[in-house]
């Protein structure tokens, strides 16, 4: 079965003023599509590889023929790092988190505001696009960050990193630049007013 271009779970406006109307659209609409189109044209014609879930051809890229790799490694992590990014936020989100999740950054990182520099400067490190992200691995919180599309589930083989995606934000310049401009800096900090850290906490649970 082909993949498809999974619907925006808010309107595109929702997550206003820190994420624009405009970024969403062209964010969704052409950017996530784009991945989804590419993944599929490079998978047409393989049965094995076009019946497998986009989890599993992410987490055994090596299994994926040399001639069509690169295409599903950037699109089909751009498809999944998209899918996962939209999900993590909300209207009226925000906030702090609660519970064993909120535990646990305070017990890793010292504090939930020095999560959040920790986190920020991660995605301000990140040479050109890419992505930051707080995993769980072998049972400890931590913030890596990969370039392009990679993400944690190809493996630290592959990205460079490994461990359960918690959080995620899309460092990349189409993400922020209508609105921000070169100010990642500033994009990153309004990007906690829409985290749903109901969500990042459900993960942090299932991750253990």
């Amino acid at each position: 079965m082909a993949h498809a271009l999974p619907p925006l779970p808010y309107p595109k406006e929702a997550l206003e003023p820190s994420i624009d109307a405009a970024t969403m659209e062209i964010h969704h609409d052409r950017h996530h599509k784009a991945y989804v189109d590419n993944l599929n044209k490079a998978l047409t014609g393989n049965a094995a590889l076009e019946a497998k879930t986009l989890e599993a051809l992410l987490g055994d890229l090596a299994s994926v023929p040399d001639n069509i790799r690169g295409p599903v490694r950037n699109n089909g992590g751009g498809h999944w790092n998209h899918t996962f990014f939209w999900n993590l936020m909300g209207h009226g989100k925000g906030g702090s988190p609660t519970g064993d999740l909120a535990t646990a950054l305070t017990a890793t990182f010292g504090s939930l505001d020095a999560f959040k520099e920790k986190f920020e400067a991660a995605g301000l490190g990140r040479f050109g696009s890419g992505w930051v992200w707080l995993v769980v691995n072998a049972g400890r919180l931590e913030i890596v960050s990969t370039p392009n599309q990679d993400n944690p589930l190809m493996g630290k083989s592959v990205s460079g990193v490994e461990g359960k995606p918690i959080l995620a934000c899309d460092v990349w310049e189409h993400a922020y630049y209508l609105k921000y401009q070169n100010k990642r800096a500033d994009y990153l900090k309004a990007w906690w007013n829409v985290v749903d850290w109901s969500k990042a906490a459900a993960l942090y649970a299932a991750a253990h």
